[in-house]
């Protein structure tokens, strides 16, 4: 799995800081942004009291696009489920997937039987892919739009892919609240904490602030008493 950042908001801690002081301030945040605060010192500070008041509408100013590769179609089709973002696919409509590259699951990647009936039906999907195309080929009322569209109903979701994901910081703490918990599937942890961790690099007054959401609710909501982040205390209440 390769998680690259493509571009993010530039100055984002002083457009989170104007645009949280415009709510209180005569000037404009345009005047308030250009008079470039030394927030080095305070910003911190400044972040953390508006999390913890609520106060959140002005991350969503700030945004992170990244460049996923290496993922399958059953953790795109979880990330998508995230609506407050946006999301540019590889398709399957118009990319030929004959050769497709495929993700194995961890329980199966570790188990030999497992991994060995795992690669026979890929390969027989390959080989009945190509079956399939030779045959819809000498159809001549198909072009290749048509014909990749109908062929994808046999890819399983195995099938690597690459997205596009932007995102503002009020939505990419919610995502790493639900994505970084120890209950989440395996794969979309994985891309949770690569993202979390660009994210944390760029601006890590905010994101030092982000977690599973036990992190930032004091609790399992989860009731998972047996994940080891599960605070002590609390399990000693019930």
């Amino acid at each position: 799995m390769q998680v690259k950042l493509l571009s993010y908001t530039q100055n984002p801690k002083a457009v989170i800081y104007a645009c949280a002081r415009q709510c209180y301030s005569k000037l404009s945040a345009y005047n308030i942004y250009v008079k470039k605060e030394n927030l080095s010192k305070r910003f911190k500070e400044f972040i953390t009291h508006l999390i913890e008041r609520g106060h959140l509408s002005p991350l969503e100013h700030v945004s992170f696009t990244f460049s996923i590769e290496g993922i399958s179609r059953v953790c795109t089709h979880q990330l998508v489920r995230h609506r407050i973002a946006s999301y540019s696919q590889q398709s399957q409509r118009y990319v030929d997937m004959e050769n497709f590259n495929y993700i194995v699951p961890l329980a199966i990647k570790k188990n030999k039987k497992a991994k060995k009936i795992f690669l026979e039906i890929i390969a027989t999907v390959k080989e009945k892919y190509r079956e399939l195309k030779e045959i819809l080929e000498k159809d001549k009322t198909l072009n290749k739009e048509k014909l990749n569209q109908d062929l994808r109903f046999i890819l399983p979701q195995a099938v690597e892919t690459k997205i596009v994901v932007t995102m503002n910081c009020r939505e990419l703490l919610h995502f790493f609240s639900e994505r970084l918990c120890l209950r989440a599937q395996w794969e979309i942890r994985t891309l949770a904490y690569k993202m979390f961790s660009l994210c944390k690099r760029i601006l890590p007054e905010v994101f030092s602030l982000a977690g599973p959401k036990c992190k930032r609710m004091g609790f399992c909501p989860e009731k998972a008493f047996d994940c080891p982040l599960f605070p002590d205390k609390l399990d000693k209440k019930k």
